[in-house]
């Protein structure tokens, strides 16, 4: 039987009414401060939806443009601005910086309770201990689509060991009691470890590098991967066509896991601003 869809559209709609709803509850507005170096077109795009999605859910959005030319004093200097204002909830700034900025730096300067993408190392600490924090938005949206899927002792591989997405996601599986394979690009023979997952997880950035024929019958397939080609289409990682043949569940791209980054964005900001002020 083909592959049930699993709509990331739909659950990620879910989400921010849900998010709407508490805020509206609130007697205090939570706000979400974003930081944009530079004029790279795909992250402008994504700041906009964001800001957007901000607004429909009751946070306020502000977005801070600094320009290309911006030395690593001035943007660390931007972020502890944003740390010292008792108004700000949440920090973002959005990745990729130009190339002469020292990112890790910068994260690392964001203050760890303001710090809703998760990528300050207190709060990868506090993830991989699997204690409470923020985590990252893309990792919590995959998890969010695998909900009602079985994961207690089931055998999860995933393909990518990025600190965005791979290592994360790895981390909270084996929080929900998952047995976990965590490969990569370097991974002997990579298409039998992922045969072996009865929950497959890619996001290696490759397209369509994950066959029909890698795909155990049956399993679930969340593709992380956004991934353009030469004619325009976006694609993810995996083959979806082969793969929808085998997989019991997979995730489209686009549709799938991508709407569910921006709902975990604003889930994130109200948990921030919900420790802070309440």
């Amino acid at each position: 039987m083909p592959a049930r869809i699993i709509d990331g559209k739909a659950v990620a709609a879910t989400l921010r009414a849900e998010v709407a709803d508490r805020v509206r509850r609130l007697a205090f507005r939570p706000q979400l401060a974003v930081v944009l170096v530079g004029e790279d077109p795909a992250s402008a795009v994504y700041v906009r939806n964001k800001d957007r999605a901000a607004a429909a859910a009751g946070i306020a959005a502000s977005t801070i443009r600094l320009p290309q030319s911006t030395g690593q004093k001035a943007l660390i200097a931007a972020v502890q601005a944003l740390n010292d204002d008792p108004d700000i909830d949440g920090i973002l700034v959005q990745l990729p910086l130009p190339a002469h900025l020292d990112t890790r730096a910068v994260i690392e300067a964001i203050d760890p309770a303001k710090d809703v993408d998760g990528l300050n190392p207190i709060n990868v600490g506090l993830l991989h201990d699997g204690m409470p924090g923020l985590a990252p938005c893309t990792p919590r949206g995959v998890i969010k689509l695998l909900d009602g899927v079985a994961l207690r002792g089931t055998r999860a591989v995933v393909v990518g060991r990025s600190a965005l997405v791979g290592r994360p996601v790895a981390a909270m599986l084996t929080a929900l009691d998952a047995t976990v394979t965590l490969a990569h690009s370097r991974t002997r023979d990579l298409p039998a470890e992922c045969r072996r997952a009865e929950v497959l997880i890619t996001a290696v950035g490759r397209a369509e590098m994950i066959r029909g024929d890698w795909i155990a019958p049956g399993a679930v397939l969340i593709d992380v991967g956004i991934n353009r080609l030469g004619d325009g289409r976006l694609v993810g990682d995996a083959a979806y066509a082969e793969c929808a043949e085998k997989a019991a569940a997979i995730t489209p791209v686009p549709g799938g896991v991508g709407p569910m980054t921006i709902a975990c964005l604003l889930e994130n900001t109200l948990t921030a601003a919900m420790a802070r002020r309440v």
